[in-house]
């Protein structure tokens, strides 16, 4: 069992090696990739040494029970430990998303439902906020149209994570990825006169951010406009024409931003923005083309296409893809996250490594 990852132990002692050598370090993009790979190479090494290791003490107790019937104890023990080494060996050898460890942009954008899911907007954005700074992570509104009553029509945050590499499934991608799709609440709204429970949805879009390199990018296919940027209402709040919107023309796709003070500073994050979903929209075809089962995210805002739902009034939060339940929503909702994600990602680990066996 296990005798393919003798090929990557010997891939890690080789990385280890080069990483070493200062010479690779004054190629950045280089140095860059090696320790991504080392990185990911370092959880499987050490879980099978410890497999290993493992068997080893299990064989010796089985000599010395040989002599002393009370090591017959010890092996239950030994074994039962080896077992769960096993699992969690093949769980890190299961192929990964290539993804994982990137940074993403994640956009929450009001769907049915009017105020009150502008509204709602705002709690998920607020829910996401928390999360990252729970996780340790950066998180940065880059652009926002905001609703009369204080929710968002639309926002968009660029979360990122501190530090180096990431162990595996730590990244952020590979934890916020799974939040794309319709969210769906249920609660008596602020705009509510009657007390009556309502029925709204909010949209959440999550992409892997792209770096420069993986996107190319030619300035003729771009249409570049520019206008005064709005709050809510529709009042102007700028008297220039600071707003930027970009059309990528062969693909269609726009990105715009009017958060920052300057014309060049919202072309910057409208331009990070478009090299993301442009990766986004490759990648996807990418899926569809080699019949992928990665989850697709639901791109229409309908309250009957939702992935969980927020029932306020039982303090409920249900994922409807993993059959996941719990009575502490006002928790979930000030960042405690985790749980929630962690039984998608679960059950993500569960069928690729049915698809792999």
């Amino acid at each position: 069992m296990f005798e393919a990852v003798e090929e990557l132990l010997n891939e890690h002692a080789t990385l280890e090696e080069r990483l070493a050598d200062p010479a690779v370090h004054a190629e950045p993009a280089t140095a860059r990739q090696l320790s991504k790979r080392y990185a990911e190479l370092t959880p499987i090494t050490k879980a099978y040494r410890e497999w290993r290791q493992a068997g080893e003490d299990i064989e010796t107790a089985r000599e010395l029970a040989a002599d002393d019937p009370d090591f017959y104890a010890e092996i239950k023990s030994l074994e039962a430990q080896r077992e769960e080494l096993t699992e969690r060996l093949r769980l890190l050898l299961v192929p990964r998303d290539p993804s994982d460890d990137k940074d993403v942009l994640l956009e929450v954008k009001a769907g049915e439902g009017g105020e009150e899911s502008a509204l709602f907007a705002g709690d998920l954005l607020r829910m996401y906020l928390r999360y990252a700074e729970k996780m340790g992570w950066k998180a940065e509104i880059i652009d926002s149209n905001e609703s009369d009553l204080g929710g968002y029509k639309d926002v968009q945050v660029a979360v990122k994570y501190r530090g180096g590499h990431p162990e595996p499934g730590q990244g952020v991608w590979a934890r916020l990825k799974y939040e794309g799709g319709v969210h769906r609440v249920q609660r008596v709204p602020a705009t509510e006169s009657q007390g009556r429970i309502h029925t709204s949805a909010a949209g959440v879009l999550v992409t892997p951010e792209a770096e420069e390199v993986e996107v190319e990018i030619h300035a003729n296919d771009l249409r570049i406009d520019v206008y005064r940027s709005s709050g809510p209402g529709g009042q102007s709040v700028n008297t220039t024409d600071s707003a930027v919107r970009i059309t990528h023309l062969p693909t269609g796709i726009v990105a715009s931003c009017q958060n920052e003070k300057s014309q060049l500073q919202n072309k910057e994050q409208a331009m990070r923005i478009l090299r993301s979903r442009i990766l986004a929209a490759a990648q996807e075809e990418a899926d569809r083309e080699a019949s992928d089962a990665r989850r697709s995210q639901v791109r229409s805002v309908d309250r009957s296409e939702r992935i969980r739902t927020y029932n306020f009034p039982e303090n409920r939060i249900s994922d409807h893809r993993t059959g996941y339940k719990s009575y502490n929503l006002d928790q979930v909702l000030g960042g405690e996250l985790d749980p929630v994600i962690q039984s998608a990602v679960d059950q993500d680990a569960a069928a690729r490594l049915a698809e792999a066996t």
